[in-house]
């Protein structure tokens, strides 16, 4: 191919892919909450990215995927983030990141909408239904929501740590993406 091709093709593909609006890290976070013999526990991933392209307009055309550091999991103390990193837990070594990928947005009422998608967790793939709420702010599109999983599901808490008593098999996971309008 000529030189003068792949330029025209490379063009074409940038001006018909949609747009990707840029992660503000600093508005946004992704937060776990479980229940340790019945108290509440939350853990903050501390590095996570986010692509998103969504119009409300059309959102059956919109699309996002997240990919969490999993050793960037925060307990609040050295030691326990330390735990969550082993085999038994995340097993950060064999499986660094999580990941979540829409495979379809529709509409649940006034600013509120469904993403499908498949979220990966310590090399599992699940299909998942996030309920989420959109809103325009300033210059920014905000994304939130709270997606129930079962950590059990991902072989999240092996071996002792099966014992739901101590550890419950409900995850909730509680987001909120910040991104530049496009």
């Amino acid at each position: 191919m000529t030189k003068r091709i792949l330029i025209a093709l490379a063009l074409g593909a940038a001006v018909l892919a949609p747009a990707l609006a840029q992660l503000d890290t600093a508005k946004s976070s992704m937060i776990a909450v479980s229940k340790q013999m019945g108290v509440p526990v939350e853990g903050v991933f501390r590095r996570f990215s986010a692509q998103v392209s969504f119009d409300p307009a059309r959102p059956a055309e919109g699309k996002a995927s997240l990919e969490i550091d999993i050793a960037s999991f925060d307990l609040g103390d050295a030691d326990f983030n330390r735990e969550t990193t082993k085999k038994e837990w995340f097993d950060a070594a064999k499986f660094p990141r999580a990941t979540f990928v829409t495979t379809a947005i529709k509409p649940a009422g006034a600013g509120k909408y469904e993403a499908a998608g498949k979220l990966t967790i310590k090399g599992k793939t699940l299909d998942v239904v996030a309920p989420v709420s959109f809103r325009s702010e300033g210059g920014q599109q905000v994304f939130e929501g709270v997606l129930p999983i079962r950590r059990l599901a991902f072989n999240i808490g092996e071996g002792e740590w099966k014992d739901t008593a101590t550890v419950a098999d409900e995850v909730q996971i509680k987001f909120r993406i910040v991104a530049a309008k496009k």
